[in-house]
């Protein structure tokens, strides 16, 4: 009598949320790797960030898609088309993850967050973050869905709860990707997302929103890998900004973003900055399609 082959279940989750209410945090801890930006700015998240977990034990495999915050009134062309990939992540998934900030209780972001979560026609999994804020007192869970699940992906507490309600979610069906592959984006795109997190964290209030990354050239050579990149900004006083007296800013910038492209990808890289102004490129659609927030 031969073995019966496990079923496995596989499929898409898309998270959806406001901004800042830990999407990317919750990814990274579920996949066990740094594959989306996180800084305390909101909008840090411009595009969809495919990421994989693979579970053989569970014959389970989950296939993450982070996108941006929700907006009600997008301001200007580029949260337009952060819109737009929130609307690719709904048409996608099997299941929608709909993650909640303890700490924004408003009705308005509830409701709004709720609305386009149940836009699709594919199970909703109402998730409630940051639990861990509330230290020792009991959460009043009315403002929330029914049935939410409370968890902190900071501090990763409720996750396997969590895990189990996405795999009863899941359809029935083989793995879409190799078990040991975490990610579909190719490697210049996650530098180019580190870089962009080090300025946002080092930069704090100094230099706006406006700013984006561009990997002019990345050479896989020996000993070191070779990336040249440029950062846009939308002003000339920015640019300065981001230079900083004598290039110390800049230095320091790229010094950080080496350390954790190193880390991320295992080997060793030289990496040039430079600091470009475009003025407006938020509101163009020819520049937001070169820099992959439009498809062309």
């Amino acid at each position: 009598m031969s073995e019966q082959i496990p079923m496995t279940r596989c499929g898409y989750v898309a998270i959806i949320g406001p901004p800042n209410a830990g999407k990317s945090t919750l990814m990274n801890a579920v996949i066990g790797e740094r594959l989306s930006i996180v800084t305390p700015k909101p909008h840090t998240t411009r595009t969809r960030v495919l990421g994989i977990i693979t579970d053989p034990n569970r014959h389970t495999q989950v296939i993450f898609l982070d996108t941006p915050g929700i907006v009600k009134q997008p301001r200007y062309r580029l949260q337009d088309a952060m819109g737009k990939q929130i609307g690719r992540g709904l048409k996608e998934a099997d299941i929608v993850l709909a993650l909640y900030d303890f700490g924004r209780g408003d009705a308005e972001v509830i409701n709004l967050t709720r609305e386009v979560a149940e836009s699709g026609q594919v199970p909703v999994i109402h998730v409630l973050n940051k639990i861990d804020l509330a230290g020792e007192r009991e959460i009043d869970m009315y403002p929330w869905p029914e049935g939410t699940i409370k968890i902190s992906a900071l501090a990763q507490l409720g996750l396997n709860d969590l895990g189990e309600a996405i795999r009863n979610s899941l359809p029935v069906g083989p793995y879409l990707y190799p078990e040991d592959t975490l990610a579909d984006q190719p490697e210049r795109f996650f530098v180019a997302e580190l870089i962009r997190e080090t300025i946002f964290d080092r930069m704090k209030k100094e230099i706006p929103y406006t700013t984006a990354v561009m990997i002019d050239d990345f050479i896989e050579r020996k000993p070191k890998d070779f990336i040249r990149v440029t950062i846009l900004v939308d002003h000339d006083s920015q640019k300065g900004i981001m230079i900083g007296k004598q290039g110390a800013a800049l230095r320091d910038i790229g010094r950080i973003s080496r350390d954790k492209i190193e880390a991320f990808l295992g080997r060793g890289v030289f990496l040039e900055l430079f600091v470009k102004v475009k003025k407006d490129w938020m509101k163009k659609d020819a520049d937001l399609r070169d820099l992959g927030y439009l498809e062309s």
